[in-house]
């Protein structure tokens, strides 16, 4: 009998069917795209929310200064919560949650309430959400899908993200101009239907079998009493693979943060793009996220994970060189093209870099732990991006800021490409 210590978590149980696991999957990936968009209506909604919740621009920026706080200090826990209790009902009771306090939100309320609201978004959606969702994508995966499955992963969510936002936007217009409601019923209509979403797929999740319940179901590979927390992370310190996938994901993420700063970008003097047409473009560079990260993840598993991320890496980089050298009268064509582009290599990025964990030998038990700590250090742009961008943009205004900052992004971006190729090295070399 196989020692917990040891357990592999690449290959199916034999009584797991294909289809369940693929529906597993499905359901996942609407989880994923169904709990976030509430958290962030102020991309699409925030001067109702301004006028709904009776905040101005200040106190809405300590809401979410609060949620990315929550974010940030859930990571590690999230991930040794996830090897303690079976993701499954982590992930259901982060649905029901949410949901709960979404009911809440769209009851509007003061400032105050508010404050414990967002704080609650950042325990459901950080705390009890995010590792045992990468956990449980990675065990219903075998060897050779780990690639295809975080690729879908992400490239569905983005997928789930937009059609829900379509329906919402659909709804807070039926209401606001051909029903004559305010703004504030608009956007209460909207919370409820991300609320309910949630609710219904936190139900949903509870009941549906895990296809690998015999492996990974119950948390029995993970119990306390084995092994100490500080000896699991002594053990996953020593793991050279594993940092060398947060500098991956460190530096993909960089990319991520770039695309923020895209509509604002072609908006520049020298461009002569209006709002709306900006947004109009940014827009199709968010549908470049299911064929990216799809396609990224299929071409994956197709070659070899490392390889086409440390590509996806380069083209980014390069669109990236692109943008800072190409503005003029008559390119507006070509910089459209090449931030469409770059959108879909950052995709691909996105739906491959946490599927590379995979060949990093990392046990079952301490799976979740190994994504907390990868997480930490590899979202922590989210902390300091928006300040970095901020002080650029202000300091040097117009073309110039934005193209000092797409050109720290490529620097970082073309570490991460060599990261990927050492731990290409350092895998290769690894006895079989």
């Amino acid at each position: 009998m196989r020692s917990p210590q040891t357990i592999s978590v690449a290959p199916a149980a034999p009584s797991a069917t294909r289809l369940l696991r693929y529906a597993q999957l499905a359901l996942l990936v609407i989880a994923a795209g169904a709990i976030y968009p509430m958290l962030y209506l102020r991309q699409v909604y925030q001067s109702s929310m301004l006028e709904a919740l009776h905040l101005d621009n200040a106190q809405l920026g300590v809401l979410y200064s609060i949620l990315g706080s929550a974010f940030l200090v859930s990571y590690l826990p999230s991930g040794w919560l996830a090897d303690r209790i079976a993701p499954r009902w982590l992930i259901s009771f982060s649905l029901a949650g949410t949901g709960s306090l979404g009911l809440w939100y769209a009851t509007l309320p003061d400032y105050a309430s508010l404050l414990v609201v967002f704080c609650g978004f950042g325990i459901t959606t950080g705390l009890t959400f995010w590792a045992s969702l990468l956990k449980r994508v990675k065990l219903l995966a075998t060897e050779h899908e780990q690639g295809r499955f975080f690729g879908v992963l992400d490239g569905g969510r983005g997928l789930i993200e937009a059609l829900l936002a379509t329906v919402a936007i659909a709804l807070f217009a039926y209401v606001t101009e051909r029903q004559g409601g305010s703004q504030a019923e608009g956007l209460r209509d909207v919370i409820h239907l991300y609320a309910y979403t949630c609710l219904a797929l936190g139900a949903a999740l509870a009941l549906v079998p895990d296809p690998r319940r015999g492996e990974h179901d119950t948390a029995n590979d993970a119990r306390p009493a084995r092994t100490s927390l500080l000896a699991d992370f002594r053990f996953l310190a020593g793991k050279k693979e594993l940092w060398l996938v947060t500098a991956i994901v460190f530096c993909g993420f960089h990319f991520f943060w770039a695309t923020y700063s895209f509509s604002a970008y072609l908006e520049q003097d020298g461009l002569g793009l209006s709002a709306t047409a900006a947004g109009t473009i940014t827009t199709i560079k968010l549908w470049m996220r299911p064929i990216g990260g799809i396609g990224g993840g299929w071409l994956g598993d197709r070659y070899a994970k490392l390889d086409v991320l440390a590509l996806a890496m380069l083209f980014a980089a390069l669109g990236l060189l692109g943008l800072i050298a190409l503005p003029g009268p008559g390119r507006i064509g070509v910089l459209i093209a090449l931030v469409v582009f770059i959108g879909l290599m950052t995709y691909a990025i996105r739906g491959l870099y946490w599927a590379v964990l995979d060949d990093c030998a990392i046990p079952a038990r301490v799976t979740g732990l190994a994504i907390g700590i990868v997480s930490l250090a590899g979202y922590s742009p989210d902390v300091f991006l928006p300040l970095l961008n901020g002080w650029i943009t202000e300091r040097f205004p117009g073309l110039p800021g934005y193209q000092i900052y797409f050109g720290y992004v490529v620097a970082v971006g073309l570490l991460g490409v060599v990261a990927a190729l050492l731990l290409k090295r350092m895998l290769n070399r690894r006895p079989s």
